[in-house]
């Protein structure tokens, strides 16, 4: 039996209009990841959803298809180690990133694991791999977003500027516009944004397009594949072996002092198997 497509009044979306789009810029902050050059490209308008996916609208895609995550058929996935419930028992680390532990049931339901609370209906959903997001926006009709979609979007018609709401950057005790990590990573979040994990999908203030969290949250998946430009105009390198995809936007894990990935010309990459527990997706509409 043909499996209904999502019912368009589900979705929750703005017009960002077309235009010329900036992408990248000409001040990298972390030049190995490819974030220059600063150039131009252009963009047909798009609707956007106005926040990431939730976990409640993620439910209705399960309940409507019946779909399985990847982190649901490998039967673990990565979980910040501060986020684990007592409970927990031994976990796996990351050689050099210990703070990603490997859990056994964690999935987009259980974001914490089988001991930890259920994920909160209006947070945005995680634990989901570019193969997941990907099978989602099918279904929804759309798609994810390309890089200088991303970016012509985050800017919210701001022109060449960090964050979506302009210049100034984030701090530890002053000026919170984002759910990013604010003490010292990854032992101390004073969590003076007010979150320590993710926040609502739609929260803190939107950019001038209307979409909320561009940077900060979690991370975004885009179509895209994750190249690094050379220095030679028309060559391009993957920066790895391993097929990559690209994410944008940052995550509540992101300080200046380790991951100043928050910015809209910040970018990094991950194989489309990968899931997380600070990594989701955003849906684009064609007009």
């Amino acid at each position: 039996m043909p499996i209904a497509a999502m019912p368009s009044e589900w979705r929750d979306s703005v017009r960002v209009p077309g235009g010329k789009a900036l992408v990248g810029t000409a001040h990298p902050i972390i030049e190995g990841d490819g974030e220059s050059p600063l150039r131009e490209r252009r963009v047909k308008p798009l609707d956007w959803e106005r926040g990431t996916v939730t976990v409640a609208a993620f439910r209705r895609f399960v309940a409507a298809t019946g779909y399985r995550t990847e982190a649901e058929r490998f039967r673990w996935s990565f979980v910040f180690f501060s986020h684990l419930p007592e409970t927990e028992g031994h976990t796996l680390g990351i050689d050099g990133l210990e703070w990603w532990r490997r859990v056994e049931g964690a999935h987009w339901a259980r974001p914490a694991g089988p001991h930890g609370a259920p994920g909160q209906d209006d947070h945005p959903v995680v634990h989901v791999s570019w193969h997941d997001a990907s099978a989602y926006a099918r279904w929804a009709g759309g798609r994810l977003p390309k890089e200088h979609e991303w970016e012509h979007a985050a800017r919210g018609g701001l022109g060449d500027v960090p964050f979506p709401w302009g210049d100034r950057a984030p701090d530890d005790t002053t000026f919170q516009p984002c759910n990013i990590w604010q003490g010292n990573f990854p032992h101390l979040n004073t969590g003076a944004d007010g979150f320590a994990a993710t926040a609502p999908a739609i929260s803190f203030e939107a950019n001038a397009y209307g979409l909320y969290n561009m940077v900060g949250n979690v991370w975004e998946w885009t179509a895209d594949p994750f190249r690094v430009r050379t220095l030679k105009k028309t060559a391009r390198q993957p920066a790895s072996t391993e097929p990559r995809r690209l994410l944008k936007g940052g995550s509540f894990l992101c300080h200046a002092s380790y991951c100043f990935r928050y910015r809209i010309a910040a970018r990094t990459g991950n194989t489309p198997d990968s899931s997380s527990s600070h990594t989701g997706f955003r849906v684009v509409y064609p007009v």
